[in-house]
Parts: C-alpha cells; sequence; structure tokens
C-alpha cells in the first residue's frame, strides 16, 4: 500500500510539473491549433503531391519541427525586447542582401541564395519580418497619425531592400515587401490625400516599370492575361492548375486519387501549386474548410493587434496579419488564375525550408505580442 500510494503521488508530481511547465510557455493556443491543423493537412497533401514519397514529408516533418522552435522561442521573449532588436535587424536583413549580390547562388538565372555549409538562405525572406519590424518601430516612436518628413523615411527604408531584391531579379518578392511596408503605413494612419497621390504616381510609373523588366517577368504578365497564347510553355502551369481546380467538384476526387498531380501534370506541385493539387482531392467543401482555417488565424493575429498595449505592437500585429493574408490570397489567387504566377508558396503548407521559418518567426512574433500582454501592464 505505502509503495502504491508513493507511486501515485510521484505521477501526480509529475503532472503538476508538466503543467507547470506548459503553463509557463507563452503561447497563444487558439493561434498553435490552427497551424498545426493547416501544417497536419499540408503533409497530407505533399504525400500526394510528391508521388506518395514518404521521404519528402519526413523532410518537411524535420523542417517544421524547427520551425516550431524557433516560433516557441520567439514568443517567450517580450514585445519591447524586439522593439529594441528592430533597426538591427532592418539593417542585418540589408546587408545580407548585398551579400547575395556579391556571393549568393546563381541558379534559373537569379542570385537569390546564400550557401552557409549546412544551411541555404534566401535572405529576401527574413526581409518580410525585418520591415515590418523597422517601420513599427519608426512610427511608435513618434505621435500618430503620419506627417510627411515619417512618411519619407518609411518610404526610403522601403526603397532600399526592394531595390536590391528586383536587382536579384525577384519582382515578386520585391512586390511583396512593397505591399508588406504599405500594410504597415496604413495601419500607422496615412492621410487619405497621400495615398490618392501614391496611387497616382505609380499608375503613372507602369509603363516605365514595363520597360525595365525581364522578358520571362513580361511573359508571366502577358501569360496571366491570356494563358491561351503559350500552352505549352509559360501558360502550362496556370491551365493545368485551373484545370485541376475546376474538374473536383463539390468533394473532390478523393486523397491520392488526383490525376493532374499523380500523372504529373501539374508543375510545382509540391510548392507553389500544392493548393490546386488540395483543391483536386478535396474540391469545393475542403477548399472552404481550409480557407476557413487560415481565415481562423489571420482574424486571431487581427485580435491580437487589437489587444496590444503600445503602438510597436499593435502595428506589428496588424501589419503581420495583413501580410500573411496577402500571401494567401496571392497563392490562392494565382493558382485559380486571377493573379499573375509570382512563386508565393502557400504558408505552412507548401514544401520548403526558409519560407516555413519565416512565417513560424512572424507567429512567434504574434505569440510574443499575445503572451506579454498583462505582463507590460
Amino acid at each position: 500500500m505505502d509503495s502504491l500510494y508513493f507511486n501515485g503521488s510521484l505521477g501526480q508530481n509529475v503532472r503538476h510539473r508538466w503543467i507547470g511547465l506548459l503553463g509557463r510557455i507563452r503561447l497563444d493556443w487558439p493561434l498553435v491549433t490552427g497551424i498545426l491543423a493547416i501544417f497536419c493537412v499540408g503533409e497530407l497533401v505533399l504525400y500526394s503531391a510528391s508521388g506518395q514519397d514518404i521521404t519528402t514529408v519526413w523532410h518537411q516533418g524535420g523542417k517544421f519541427a524547427v520551425a516550431l522552435t524557433i516560433m516557441i522561442g520567439i514568443a517567450q521573449i517580450p514585445p519591447q525586447r524586439w522593439r529594441r532588436l528592430s533597426p538591427y535587424a532592418y539593417l542585418f536583413a540589408v546587408l545580407m542582401l548585398i551579400a547575395v549580390l556579391g556571393l549568393g547562388e546563381t541558379a534559373l538565372g537569379a542570385r537569390r541564395w546564400l550557401d552557409l555549409g549546412p544551411v541555404r538562405l534566401q535572405p529576401s525572406e527574413f526581409m518580410k519580418l525585418a520591415l515590418p519590424m523597422a517601420l513599427a518601430y519608426l512610427f511608435s516612436r513618434r505621435p500618430l497619425p503620419l506627417n510627411l518628413p515619417h512618411l519619407l523615411m518609411a518610404l526610403l527604408l522601403i526603397a532600399v531592400p526592394v531595390a536590391l531584391i528586383a536587382k536579384e531579379p525577384d519582382l515578386g518578392t520585391a512586390m511583396l515587401i512593397v505591399i508588406t511596408g504599405l500594410v504597415v503605413i496604413f495601419l500607422a494612419g496615412v492621410p487619405y490625400r497621400y495615398l490618392l497621390i501614391g496611387a497616382v504616381a505609380a499608375a503613372a510609373l507602369i509603363p516605365v516599370a514595363w520597360h525595365f523588366m525581364h522578358a520571362y517577368q513580361q511573359a508571366r504578365i502577358l501569360t496571366f492575361l491570356d494563358p491561351q497564347r503559350s500552352p505549352l510553355g509559360a501558360g502550362y502551369h496556370i491551365i493545368q492548375s485551373t484545370i485541376a481546380i475546376g474538374s473536383s467538384g463539390l468533394y473532390g476526387l478523393g486523397w491520392l486519387h488526383a490525376p493532374q498531380a499523380q500523372l504529373g501534370f501539374l508543375p510545382e506541385s509540391r510548392t507553389d501549386f500544392i493548393f490546386a493539387v488540395f483543391g483536386e482531392e478535396f474540391g469545393l467543401a475542403g477548399t472552404i474548410a481550409l480557407l476557413s482555417a487560415y481565415a481562423f488565424i489571420i482574424l486571431r493575429g487581427l485580435y491580437i493587434a487589437w489587444r496590444a498595449d503600445d503602438n510597436f505592437s499593435r502595428l506589428l500585429a496588424g501589419s503581420l496579419s495583413l501580410t500573411f493574408a496577402m500571401y494567401v490570397f496571392i497563392n490562392v489567387g494565382m493558382t485559380m488564375g486571377l493573379l499573375p504566377v509570382v512563386g508565393v508558396p502557400l504558408p505552412f503548407m507548401s514544401y520548403g525550408g526558409t519560407s516555413l521559418v519565416t512565417m513560424a518567426a512572424a507567429m512567434g512574433l504574434l505569440q510574443s505580442i499575445a503572451g506579454h500582454r498583462r505582463l507590460m501592464r
């Protein structure tokens, strides 16, 4: 009896310690649940899209484990500490972009990666975090809404990485960086007259931008307007993707029964076009469920921004949430033929490492803001 009592007490103590440890970890569990649900669905689709290659699934699982560890670690650091680190993060990201132009690896005509031995990085991905952090830091030090000098400073902070990324060349990522910066400016309360002036200026610069585009970039835009102009060339991706989604029906063709992916008709089915594989296998009902899961994460992020205690946390959480929404919108839009193909992965579903870590780090910042709110008060 004493032995049984001792073992029972020991078990209770262990359970209490684990519960106490989990209680000290600052995580937003609804957000974590949504991320895990999307990733698990992504692993199922990745298994199908990779030709039922379990090795690919295990590799992506290992990358997600690293990304999850980074997310948890970032979430434990108070947002005020991230605020102090923001200028240095931006400067470090700019220096990495400069290093890419001189030391980066070239693949498919673009110089976008840094080979650091065991790790191969794409520094433009880290700028997706460093820029909103730097802008939120800049705006939090001054009264809002913005005035003209502060707006010009923000535009300069955006222009530097955009110019470096466009030089690689990577026009799609450069445009995403522009959108990310503009989201922070919009949340900071830019006067409407500046928005109108900016829209007119952007429209006037379209012919100039077209002149400086590479031939393949121009081809992407022309193919978006008319995919049938090159059905076996530049338009092949969009045509096969729309066939996959359009043939799925209400409930899809079933897991592992998607002919576009299984027979190899759909290019980049593991990465940029994994949404097309999901849509073909799970149909309209599954697509609505998946987009609802993404909407939950976005709304949860905006809720965290709404409850934040200071301007830096509010601007950063809001910009990360809306930028996450923009990535989902662009990826889904390009697979459905509604937007040009720009090579944007679907968060937590597409195969890859750098983009996965970047999205996990963004979610970690959101959870840092959510978990330390009461502590700051």
